[in-house]
């Protein structure tokens, strides 16, 4: 009966053992997503600051009209 148990808790470990691996796989492309979206937001924000900075200086030339 004994030997029933450690086989059972034999098959939980070697499945927690997997599920963690797993997972650890998944955060690993995880951080790979994070870093591209957050090149991707870098650039984007400064589009955005150079789209405003364009913006500004239209603005500037009708005001000296």
């Amino acid at each position: 009966m004994s030997f029933e148990i450690l086989d059972q808790l034999e098959g939980k470990i070697k499945e927690a053992v997997e599920t963690i691996q797993l997972l650890q796989l998944e955060i690993e492309e995880l951080k790979g997503k994070n870093q591209q979206l957050s090149q991707e937001n870098e650039s984007l924000k400064s589009e955005h600051n150079d789209f405003q900075d364009r913006l500004r200086a239209l603005l500037g030339r009708i005001d000296n009209v």
